[in-house]
């Protein structure tokens, strides 16, 4: 046989493989306990059980990242593991590594799981071109930061006070000196700047200042200044083009010249890919951060719809998705609705995943078929026991507010109930097309269910438009089935019982002794109120504050654990609390 027919035939078999080829899609099922994540095929079906706690897609090499008891691991298309859940985080692959977080440490990984860096770093960033920055502190805490290679060893030292991605073979490092530089593969130095900030490296372009103070430019690799310095900002320069901004945050594409595509009057400019670009028009100029409608142009500087839009994706293969007040859809290259392919009800993106379209509309994952007909979405109803369950409603009356909130059917005093349940959830009058100043998404749980009682772990995030950060929301409703009673802190005691002595002087160890505790600020902690939030799951109760009350804000919740055990004297074993899960 000859090698050309050999070749012929391996082609075939390849493409008949493809075609027999099961994709998988990671999906999420709410029960009780939370969410948890599997795999379905095209059709909807689980392949993969839903048990995770988190599964993210499975990537070109067939591995997927997954999280299991609160640690990340590997699996396979299989679902076995190439790496056992053991690690902090753990990134995408990329050029065939992934790098992996583990106490705090970074480490890199080859596709058969193994650790190939022979020492841990502070920062590992993604492989570009067969390197990767990494970064470790010096005797005096400083960063600096060097490369590795793919077999995660240090082939340019870590010698930099910064070090951005390869790009064509070069990179662009901050010496120690103060000075900049521009290095190839090998950490040769190939051209050296001397200016107070040299940034954004792009199709051998660098954006510069003068002064410390000063507007940036550009100028290429040799250091010759083709742009001067006019610019409140820049971005590197793509397919010949830079976006950059002036006074007043205004935005604008430019050519290599300096030459403006789109004129500086855009509140935003987002380079969408294949030369499209979305325009933001704030809505209020004086407060641009508050919301922008878009239209879609493109890379010479040709507008082709009205800013009509409250968000685009990005183009691939000339569609991109877009969402207006009321509908997520796919538009073409000009802007325009693609009508004959899926549209949803909500806000997010859609895009085309192997077999499926898939989308992420309002907080949820939803896939289709690629004639529109819907193939999965997260189930809204979580099974207790006989004529009892907890349905997810959802209340969206403005774009800048949506709540999942949970319904009970089937217990005692239903409608007070389930009224109140609205209640946590922020389930209240809401003006519908009136500018809010800040965003709420709200969510639930059942993190707790035995017997007569189910424990709803009522989220929430609200964030003020412009702040550097919004403030979440934790509630748990402790409900008993049968009477539809809301249970509170004190009814898990005995009457005579000095329960808030008791547990602060427990909690107050805990911070004392258990090291995990260090974070909570000196001084702050000074027990617990009679009311204090708290939740109970299985023989424990869980103590929590709100954030910043005793701890940093990036402390989250601070939450203390305590067995039954350990306060078993003054617990009312009689109680209906206590009989309600017992």
């Amino acid at each position: 046989m000859s090698r050309r027919n050999t070749e012929q035939e391996n082609w075939i078999t390849h493409l008949l493989s493809l075609s027999r080829m099961v994709y998988l899609f990671p999906a999420e099922f709410k029960d009780i306990g939370g969410g948890k994540w599997g795999y379905i095929n095209e059709k909807g079906t689980f392949v993969l059980p839903p048990k995770y706690e988190m599964a993210r897609d499975f990537q070109d090499n067939g591995l997927a990242i997954i999280q299991l008891n609160n640690l990340t691991g590997i699996i396979n298309t299989d679902g076995y593991f190439i790496v056992k859940p053991k690690y902090e985080t753990i990134s995408p692959f990329s050029e065939g590594r992934a790098t992996a977080i583990d106490d705090k440490v970074f480490k890199v990984l080859d596709e058969s799981g193994k650790e190939i860096t022979s020492k841990a770093y502070s920062f590992i960033g993604d492989y570009k071109e067969g390197r990767a920055v990494a970064a470790n502190t010096n005797e005096n805490g400083e960063y600096l930061y060097g490369y590795l290679n793919k077999r995660g060893n240090e082939v340019i030292p870590l010698a930099y006070e910064n070090a951005s991605d390869f790009q064509d073979g070069k990179a662009l490092v901050k010496m120690k000196d103060g000075n900049y530089a521009l290095i190839d593969l090998t950490g040769k130095i190939l051209y050296s700047y001397s200016y107070p900030f040299v940034d954004d490296y792009g199709e051998g372009m660098l954006a510069f200042r003068k002064s410390n103070d000063g507007k940036w430019g550009y100028m290429d690799e040799s250091g010759k200044v083709l742009i001067e310095p006019q610019f409140m900002g820049t971005q590197p320069f793509v397919a010949e083009k830079a976006i950059v901004n002036v006074e007043n945050n205004h935005y604008g594409l430019i050519d290599r010249q300096g030459k403006y595509i789109i004129k500086p009057q855009y509140s935003s400019l987002i380079n969408l890919g294949e030369n499209r670009y979305a325009l933001g028009k704030a809505q209020d100029p004086g407060r641009p951060y508050l919301f922008q409608k878009y239209a879609i142009a493109d890379a010479n500087g040709h507008i082709y719809t009205g800013f009509i839009y409250n968000g685009v994706s990005n183009y691939k293969d000339g569609i991109a998705s877009a969402y207006n007040e009321e509908m997520t859809f796919f538009i073409d290259q000009r802007g325009q609705r693609m009508d004959h392919l899926p549209k949803v009800q909500g806000s997010g993106t859609l895009v085309f995943d192997k077999s499926l379209v898939k989308g992420d509309i309002d907080l949820r994952i939803l896939y289709f078929d690629k004639k529109g007909k819907l193939v999965w979405k997260q189930n809204t109803i979580i099974p207790l026991k006989e004529d009892y369950s907890v349905t997810e409603n959802k209340f969206k009356p403005n774009k800048d507010y949506l709540v999942y909130y949970p319904q009970l059917t089937g217990i005692g005093s239903q409608e007070s109930v389930n009224q109140t349940l609205k209640e946590l959830s922020g389930v209240k009058a809401i003006p519908q097309h009136t500018q809010l100043e800040s965003s709420y998404s709200g969510d639930f749980d059942v993190s707790f269910y035995k017997n007569n009682l189910v424990v709803l772990e009522i989220n929430g995030y609200d964030y003020p438009f412009g702040a550097a950060h919004g403030m979440p929301v934790k509630k748990y409703a402790h409900i008993d089935l049968k009477t539809g009673r809301f249970y509170q802190l004190k009814e898990l005691f005995k009457q005579e019982a000095d329960y808030v002595k008791v547990i602060s002087k427990i909690i107050g160890e805990q911070i004392k002794n258990d090291e995990q505790y260090s974070y909570v600020f000196p001084d702050t902690y000074k027990g617990i109120k009679s009311d204090q939030p708290f939740f109970i799951s299985e023989g424990e109760l869980n103590i929590y504050f709100e954030p910043y009350e005793i701890a940093p804000y990036a402390a989250g919740f601070p939450t203390f654990t305590i067995p039954f055990q350990d306060i078993s004297s003054i617990i009312d074993n009689d109680g209906d609390f206590w009989r309600s899960f017992h």
